[in-house]
């Protein structure tokens, strides 16, 4: 049986920095996406996307990464096709987490910060970081399956103090 509730359907998630002072390490901030399974929804994530990968069955695509935030407009942006992602599916959590190669950074440290999730033309949410300045990474946008099937938002910024691997593997950790 169908269901008259559409749901979320294909999500874009853009984020934005501008790069490090002259002479300064370069700021490479990255998109992550955790996709969880049925039977572990808040465990470890059944595959991550981010740079220079993508799901395994195409619903998920990093379409621009930046090391640098040089440039105008978007630094990186992620697409994701909720609608086609496999029923064995639940849970998505995009996060963005500072790469620590150069010594802790923060949000704090990387000026003009923001990311902004949307559907279409409907922007769902828009955030510069501020409540997480003094994280590493943070978990942007949560999108979870409901009893019908269809994907709904959820779009509170937790803040984290780890590392790009520990985050990745941490950050659908139930918070609530």
């Amino acid at each position: 049986m169908s269901s008259p509730n559409k749901g979320i359907g294909t999500v874009e998630v853009a984020l934005r920095w501008d790069p490090s002072a002259g002479g300064e390490p370069a700021h490479d901030l990255d998109i992550i996406a955790a996709t969880y399974h049925a039977d572990d929804p808040y465990g470890e994530p059944a595959y991550l996307v981010h740079f220079d990968s993508r799901s395994p069955d195409g619903t998920i695509t990093l379409n621009r990464d930046s090391r640098t935030g040089q440039g105008f407009g978007d630094d990186e942006v992620m697409t994701l096709e909720l609608e086609r992602l496999s029923s064995g599916y639940v849970r998505v959590v995009v996060g963005v987490a500072i790469q620590q190669r150069w010594g802790r950074r923060t949000f704090a440290e990387v000026a003009n910060t923001a990311v902004r999730i949307s559907e279409g033309r409907t922007a769902l949410r828009v955030d510069d970081f501020g409540s997480v300045a003094d994280a590493t990474a943070a978990t942007v946008a949560e999108f979870a399956r409901d009893s019908s099937g269809a994907w709904g938002f959820r779009g509170a910024v937790n803040g984290f103090d780890a590392d790009p691997a520990t985050f990745a593997r941490t950050m659908g950790a139930d918070l609530g």
